[in-house]
């Protein structure tokens, strides 16, 4: 495929010359491309009434469905970037995002659990309403150059969540790369399962629509149900398949999750954690035909900036997978521990930069000043990923310079985890550790905790309710898989928690 101008109008394109072509593919509920320009024209000419503050931005509140992604196409044509909010979240994070976010309007697809104040609210039959008013709207509004195209709320270090802004520039660079550089097929039928929240979500997204594929989406309550999970899978027609390498070890436990019964699945993209040598290699013997990539980039950089195809030579080659090579148009250098940039083979903190790096933290200057700055003329940001890069330009990823985790795929702060547990009813003190498998992944999240007195006759059951009570606060991924109760916890020099005695120990 030629190159991508605008994700919007491209979108558009298709839906014009082949309104019939099936867009959304929701356990066997479809919905045509015709319908999903419909949709967001007629959401976008409401939107252009409302009078909403240029810059401001939009709530979505939802799952995995069609409406969904109607919506972020609606508020893109209406010249305003979209705030994706999962369905799953916690109360606290909604009402902490609508803060920071200062959204002109929240748009709930489905039931919102909580009151957002004075913010104006579009749902329930005025959405449908909305939806099938048949309105028209001009490309003359949509989103386009360096306006914010989404914006996806991350972990942060206080218990406050950081904007990531991703512009439309930004999306294209990806958009153009994915489409280009992995050989997708036209029109792909492409698994469609991580939340629209997480920005893993992008990587099916917008290349699929752009190719005219179908996205066949899979929600949580099938995932989170193994019988069903491999029930449906076979009946999806997979051409693409986007995932984190943990849900991929959950989808190999299925004897038949081989090429024999998925025939046309022949890419599988993988992002947002380390692709371990053990699973490449099992899903490499069930698909031995088929395409494997593993690709790395932060939030901040638009998805995935690296990449590397997966092949018997590779195996061969390491026992610790690379991540790849940097994008065409990304540059990326490694600092030492005095900020110089290092030779190769050195490791180091990974600077990128270049035309994918967002323009930084909605409402957050500070945050924002601490890790972006300007390289030669273009963007560039700090990811705090300690990394290698040979003399080939080949990264090899080594872990987080500061307490960030991926677990599962989701980022997480192990300072955001600890800020809610201190501030837990049930706990005088604690803190959060990754306890590490031995394929250099986070296999869980430890706590060790000094509980507040209590009337709990067993540890078993205080657990319970401390997990309850933190679920209530926090997104069901962040909450420790473990606790262990002490008397104290060991201290710095400074009066500080030691977190690195309490990982050592977790770990030896």
């Amino acid at each position: 495929m030629g190159k991508v101008i605008n994700v919007i109008e491209q979108i558009d394109a298709i839906a014009t010359k082949h309104p019939d072509w099936i867009a959304y593919d929701y356990l066997g509920e479809k919905n045509t491309y015709g319908e999903l320009k419909a949709y967001s024209d007629s959401l976008a000419s409401y939107i252009l009434t409302r009078g909403i503050k240029e810059e401001s931005p939009i709530m979505v509140y939802g799952a995995q469905t069609f409406k969904m992604i109607a919506t972020f196409l609606g508020i893109v044509k209406s010249g305003h970037a979209y705030v994706p909010i999962d369905r799953h979240s916690p109360a606290e994070r909604l009402t902490m995002i609508n803060e920071i976010a200062e959204p002109g309007l929240c748009i709930a697809v489905e039931d919102l659990p909580i009151s957002l104040k004075d913010l104006p609210i579009l749902e329930g039959q005025e959405l449908v309403d909305v939806f099938e008013s048949n309105k028209s709207v001009t490309p003359n509004s949509f989103v386009t150059g360096d306006d914010n195209y989404y914006i996806i709320f991350t972990s942060g270090t206080t218990g406050k969540p950081k904007g990531v802004q991703i512009s439309h520039n930004n999306l294209l660079s990806f958009v153009n790369w994915e489409v280009n550089d992995f050989d997708l097929p036209e029109q792909p039928a492409t698994l469609s399962q991580p939340p629209y929240s997480f920005d893993l979500s992008v990587m099916d997204l917008y290349p699929t629509l752009v190719l005219g594929g179908t996205l066949k989406a899979i929600p949580k309550q099938v995932t989170d149900d193994f019988k069903k999970l491999f029930e449906v899978l076979p009946t999806l027609g997979l051409n693409v398949w986007v995932s984190t390498p943990s849900f991929m070890d959950i989808c190999l436990l299925q004897p038949t999750f081989d090429a024999e019964h998925f025939p046309a699945l022949t890419r599988f993209l993988f992002c947002g954690e380390e692709l371990t040598h053990a699973t490449a290699q099992a899903l490499k013997q069930r698909f031995p035909n088929a395409k494997i990539f593993n690709t790395y980039g932060p939030t901040e950089a638009t998805v995935a900036v690296t990449s590397i195809e997966i092949t018997d030579e590779v195996l061969e080659k390491y026992d610790r997978l690379p991540i790849g090579h940097l994008k065409d148009d990304t540059a990326g250098f490694i600092l030492d521990d005095n900020e110089d940039i290092a030779n190769a083979g050195t490791e180091g903190e990974l600077v990128l930069a270049g035309p994918s790096v967002s323009k930084g933290y909605l409402n957050n200057q500070e945050k924002t000043d601490e890790a972006f700055f300007e390289y030669d003329g273009q963007q560039a940001y700090k990811t705090g990923d300690l990394t290698v890069m040979d003399e080939d330009g080949m990264l090899y990823y080594r872990g987080r310079t500061d307490f960030q985790i991926k677990l599962h795929g989701y980022r997480i702060e192990l300072e955001e985890v600890n800020h809610y547990l201190n501030n837990d009813p049930l706990i005088q003190s604690g803190v959060a550790v990754p306890k590490y498998g031995k394929d250099n992944k986070v296999a869980q999240l430890v706590a060790y905790v000094v509980p507040e007195k209590n009337d709990f006759d067993s540890q078993i059951k205080l657990t319970v309710a401390i997990k309850d009570s933190l679920k209530d606060n926090m997104m069901e991924y962040m909450v420790p898989n473990r606790f262990i109760f002490v008397d104290s916890l060991p201290q710095t020099a400074n009066g500080k928690i030691d977190i690195k005695t309490v990982i050592a120990e977790v770990n030896a």
